[in-house]
């Protein structure tokens, strides 16, 4: 009968997993499209780099604001609800959009659509958080960081998809007609969860006072500045400045631009889906996030060489910037790994996990003023440098990360074997 019990008790912890991943998923098709309508079609009314890097500017703010509230609310009331929430800003966000008429004046535009930004930046994060934290509570023994990286690697696949989704959709339906499509698909989504999705994920026992959404953890702290920079070095390139770079110096199509941030974004979900394997023999996951920061930081300097000293600077930029992607995978799938081993509790990961997101969408939104601000003032150029300075600083501070409680690892039981899933 215990035996039953349980998997029983595995079957409803799985289907949980799965509505919350599918949910999530579509989420992230929209969001990944929608990035790309946003930036294409304000820079083919002729947006500057600094106006579009100004139209994203609430979306990652609100992405701070919301992971340290977001976690709160879900440890008190639940993380389905704030997944729900998620997933109803988001369809509210995509029709609002269709609401602006290329005639207004610029400054018009520009607070009109960093406004609904806003709604869909407070989405996205409510999306994340919820998802995120659900892992916690339904991996098995030593399954923690390979459910982790999948999650994590199939939603930068999707948004990857999404880029290229909403880049092709813009070329051929029209940016109204685009956002309309991409509000159905989260609708749909919307609407199965709240049919499927029956069972509390993530209440804790013990509702946390509001001033516990900033960490008292040495460990959290440190891993969370860590994340910081090392989000704000993607950005402050792929946000503004290479599509821009793409498209005014290379010559590049709308669905060409979005192709190539597609396939580097889904490349880059698929390595960190095999994370796990591939860095499975370090037996040390503190020590693999500090190598994969220090060989991230040397990739960063050589293609920032490259293209300053006009050395084939389109395989620099293309080659380079997948080579980049390979490594950083590693690298943040190792991040969204620590973050949940470092939780001390069941009640605390929603709240861990809302203030290291906090800190990634700070990150996020420093790359983007920069992306725009630096391509502005010296070209790519100046933005590789950027990206390369945040690396480092990103390598540096993997040096002060403590080891993991009680002997957590990767998918693996303490003597050493990979444990079974």
């Amino acid at each position: 009968m215990l035996a039953v019990a349980s998997c029983e008790d595995e079957s409803v912890r799985l289907r949980n997993y799965a509505l919350v991943t599918a949910g999530y998923w579509a989420f992230t098709i929209s969001d990944g499209a929608l990035r790309m309508l946003v930036l294409l079609h304000f820079h083919d009314l002729g947006y500057s780099p600094v106006a579009i890097a100004f139209l994203f500017l609430l979306y990652e703010t609100m992405g701070i604001v919301t992971n340290l509230v977001g976690g709160w609310i879900g440890a008190r009331s639940g993380l389905q609800r704030t997944l729900y929430a998620g997933l109803g800003l988001q369809v509210v966000a995509l029709v609002a959009l269709t609401v602006h008429d290329p005639g207004w004046a610029e400054a018009s535009s520009v607070a009109f659509v960093m406004g609904v930004q806003a709604l869909s930046g407070v989405a996205k994060d409510l999306t994340k958080m919820s998802s995120k934290s659900a892992v916690k509570f339904v991996a098995g023994e030593g399954a923690l960081f390979r459910m982790v990286a999948v999650l994590t690697g199939s939603k930068n696949a999707l948004k990857g998809m999404g880029f290229f989704v909403g880049a092709a959709l813009l070329d051929v339906v029209g940016y109204d007609t685009a956002l309309f499509v991409l509000a159905g698909l989260v609708a749909a989504a919307l609407v199965a969860v709240l049919a499927l999705l029956d069972e509390e994920v993530g209440k804790a026992k013990r509702p946390p006072r509001l001033r516990s959404i900033l960490s008292k953890s040495d460990a959290i702290n440190r891993l969370s500045i860590a994340r910081l920079f090392l989000f704000g070095s993607r950005d402050i390139w792929f946000v503004v400045a290479l599509p821009v770079f793409l498209d005014e110096v290379l010559g590049w199509t709308f669905s060409g631009i979005g192709a190539f941030l597609a396939a580097w974004v889904i490349g880059y979900g698929i390595v960190q889906s095999a994370a796990p394997a591939l860095v499975r023999r370090a037996g040390d996951d503190i020590r693999a996030a500090r190598i994969a920061a220090g060989v991230l930081s040397s990739i960063s300097v050589a293609i920032a060489v490259c293209v300053a000293t006009d050395v084939a600077v389109e395989f620099s930029i293309i080659g380079g910037l997948v080579v980049f992607g390979v490594v950083f995978a590693v690298n943040s799938s190792l991040h969204s790994f620590l973050i949940l081993a470092y939780s001390a509790s069941d009640d605390d990961v929603a709240l861990d996990v809302g203030f290291y997101y906090s800190a990634n969408a700070t990150g996020r939104l420093v790359g983007t003023l920069l992306s725009g601000a630096l391509y502005l003032w010296g070209g790519l150029d100046l933005a590789l440098w950027g990206s390369a300075t945040f690396v480092a600083i990103t390598w540096l501070l993997s040096f002060g990360l403590p080891p993991l409680p009680n002997g957590e690892t990767n998918g693996r039981s303490e003597d050493g074997e990979h444990a079974a899933v």
